[in-house]
């Protein structure tokens, strides 16, 4: 069953960080969280992917400026394995983003829009979300 959450008017600055509990399905081809200010203006979009045509298993992520994407960048060493429960943070650190996942891979990706704030958080796809926390940096 693919799932969907959506939040609009969140407020997310650097430091901030979310956390994301949830089981990958057995049969997922890929999901996708992405962080913005709404779905045509996205600082980070990231999508793990299980059956590329191009990669196989790859993460792969991008940005979008007023409904265009950018260009995308792919990570080929993929953790994430179908079937699985995973634990994962994202942390909004400026001029980039940090994205922790299982097995303690550290991945930073780039704020190309230079979005100082984030609005709107949506993760859809083959993952079915069990926990959503939001740390906000002191």
């Amino acid at each position: 069953m693919k799932m969907q959450l959506e939040l609009k008017n969140v407020t997310l600055q650097s430091g901030d960080k979310l956390k994301l509990k949830g089981e990958i399905l057995h049969d997922a081809e890929r999901f996708r969280i992405d962080l913005g200010v709404n779905s045509e203006d996205l600082a980070l979009h990231f999508n793990p992917r299980f059956h590329d045509d191009a990669d196989g298993a790859v993460l792969v992520y991008n940005s979008k400026t007023a409904g265009c994407w950018g260009s995308e960048g792919r990570e080929m060493h993929n953790p994430l394995q179908r079937g699985s429960n995973v634990k994962m943070f994202l942390k909004l650190s400026g001029d980039g983003f940090e994205v922790e996942l299982p097995g303690g891979q550290k991945l930073t990706f780039p704020n190309r829009t230079n979005m100082n704030v984030i609005t709107y958080i949506h993760v859809g796809g083959d993952f079915k979300l069990k926990s959503f926390k939001i740390y906000k940096s002191s």
